[in-house]
C-alpha cells in the first residue's frame, strides 16, 4: 500500500508535487504545471492550500540496510 509523503529527492519547493506524483503514478511535472495554472485561476488560494499540505503531509524517510 503507498502512502503518501513529501518526496525528498524529487522537489523544487517543498517536495509536495514530487511526492502526489509518485503516488498517484503520473509526472511530477505536470503536477507542477496544473498547480502554477490553478495558482494564476484562483487567485492564491492554490497557493495557500499547498503550503497547508506541506506542513500537515510528512516527508519521505528512508531506511538504511546494512
Amino acid at each position: 500500500m503507498n502512502k503518501l509523503f513529501r518526496s525528498t529527492s524529487n522537489r523544487r519547493l517543498t517536495g509536495l508535487c514530487g511526492g502526489l506524483g509518485e503516488y498517484l503514478g503520473i509526472s511530477p511535472t505536470l503536477l507542477r504545471l496544473i498547480t502554477i495554472i490553478a495558482a494564476f485561476c484562483s487567485f492564491g488560494t492554490t497557493i495557500l492550500i499547498y503550503f497547508i499540505a506541506s506542513l500537515f503531509i510528512p516527508k519521505q524517510s528512508y531506511v538504511h540496510y546494512l
